[in-house]
C-alpha cells in the first residue's frame, strides 16, 4: 500500500473550501479533516487574541494528526489494496500564518515550526469567484480585501516546492476541477 497523500484546501474564506472537502472525501472514499477554528470560534466566541490563534493552530494540528490515524488504521484494516489513500485537509499552518499575519502583523514560531515540519503532498487553491456566503463567523464581506488574501496565498504556494491548483468556477465546477486535478496527479 501506498503512503496516505495529504491533499490540503486553502484560500480566503467564504470560498468553498469546507464544502469542496467533504464532496471530495465523498467521491474519493476517504475522510476529510475539518477546520479547528470553526469549532473553536463558535465555542469560544469571535473576539479572538493574537494567543488565542496559537491555541487554534495546536487544535488544527492535533485534529490533522486524529484524521491521519483513522484514515492509515481504516487503509490497513481493509483488505483491499488501495491505490491511492488519500486525507482532504481544509486548511493547515499556512492559513494560520496568514491569519496571524494579516490581523497581527506577526506570527508564532510553533506554525511556522509546523509549516516546516508538516508537509501536504498536493495543494488545492479555492478562488475568490464564489459569491460571498453571510457567516457570524466570517470577516471580510468586501471583494478587494478577499482578493488581496487570495493573492497572499497564491504568493506562499508560489514559493513552496508541493505541488498545487487553482479551483475556480462554481461549486459543481470546482468539484470536477479537483477531481481531475488530483487524478491527474495520483493515478
Amino acid at each position: 500500500m501506498q503512503e496516505l497523500k495529504k491533499i490540503v484546501v486553502i484560500g480566503p474564506e467564504s470560498t468553498g473550501k469546507s464544502s469542496l472537502c467533504e464532496l471530495l472525501a465523498k467521491h474519493f472514499k476517504t475522510f476529510w479533516v475539518p477546520e479547528f477554528a470553526r469549532e473553536y470560534l463558535l465555542t469560544n466566541g469571535t473576539n479572538y487574541t493574537y494567543d488565542n490563534l496559537l491555541t487554534i493552530a495546536k487544535g488544527q494540528v492535533a485534529l490533522e494528526d486524529e484524521y491521519i490515524g483513522k484514515s492509515i488504521k481504516r487503509f490497513e484494516v481493509k483488505n483491499q489494496d488501495f491505490e491511492n489513500p488519500m486525507l482532504f485537509v481544509d486548511t493547515d499552518m499556512y492559513v494560520m500564518k496568514v491569519w496571524c499575519e494579516y490581523v497581527f502583523g506577526k506570527c508564532h514560531a510553533y506554525i511556522e515550526d509546523k509549516i516546516t515540519e508538516r508537509k501536504a503532498d498536493f495543494y488545492l487553491l479555492c478562488n475568490v469567484d464564489l459569491p460571498w456566503a453571510q457567516d457570524e463567523l466570517r470577516e471580510y464581506p468586501d471583494l478587494e480585501t478577499r482578493k488581496e488574501l487570495y493573492e497572499i496565498y497564491k504568493n506562499i504556494l508560489i514559493n513552496q516546492s508541493v505541488p498545487w491548483a487553482v479551483i475556480s468556477g462554481n461549486y459543481e465546477e470546482r468539484l470536477q476541477t479537483a477531481i481531475n486535478t488530483i487524478n491527474n496527479a495520483f493515478t
